[in-house]
């Protein structure tokens, strides 16, 4: 996901889950120039994912590079982000993945190639509920954070509970065939009763009138 690059190096993925496992969020790939036209490295999106990412020009606090922005993506996406630069010199995997209603991030950053000396390089990952479990910096109930030292190999996990939005979407059908079923069952209960109160009202009218015949 984060190109991995020779020199001077800013690499900054932050990523946010949405409760309906939509991913969203932005990487930036840039380095100190060596140049007047050093632009720094160019992110390239995936052809599978061209219109889900943004990719614009980077320039801040001394680096140039290239900004991606992107939306909507499923957990199988994320794990295509990887190849978004031709000039990396690392590697990068991450994979997030769901059984029932937890969701399990497990990444791993191999940086053992990449220079030591002013390299930045952080993953920072929000999820829609508290966080059970991590090897990361947690910046609060649901955010986690990693700062992937250069020259290492990092391991990132994490683990979140939060319901499948699958079984969401079924119980709420679920939830709405009951409730039309209690509602037809209602109908039908009181239409047999209104029909069957009116001839217990004419049988007693009926017995009332022979009385009276009979006092007569």
């Amino acid at each position: 996901m984060a190109p991995l690059l020779t020199g001077c190096l800013r690499a900054q993925v932050s990523i946010g889950v949405s409760a309906d496992d939509r991913v969203s969020g932005q990487i930036v790939a840039a380095t100190i120039p060596t140049s007047d036209v050093d632009t720094g490295p160019t992110l390239t999106a995936p052809s599978s994912l061209a219109n889900k990412i943004r990719i614009s020009e980077y320039k801040q606090d001394g680096y140039v590079g290239s900004e991606a922005r992107f939306s909507d993506l499923s957990f199988g996406d994320v794990q295509t982000l990887g190849s978004m630069s031709e000039q990396a010199t690392g590697s990068y995997q991450l994979a997030l993945k769901r059984s029932g209603d937890t969701v399990i991030l497990d990444g791993k950053a191999d940086l053992q190639t990449v220079p030591v000396q002013g390299t930045d390089v952080q993953f920072t990952i929000a999820f829609p509920a508290r966080i059970g479990t991590t090897n990361g910096t947690r910046d609060g109930d649901n955010i986690i954070t990693w700062k992937l030292p250069a020259g290492e190999v990092t391991t990132m996990r994490a683990e979140v509970n939060y319901p499948d939005p699958n079984t969401r979407s079924f119980a709420g059908w679920a939830g709405i065939v009951g409730g039309v079923t209690v509602g037809v069952a209602a109908i039908i209960g009181a239409m047999a009763w209104v029909g069957r109160n009116p001839p217990i009202r004419r049988r007693e009218r009926a017995v009332t009138s022979v009385g009276n015949d009979s006092s007569a």
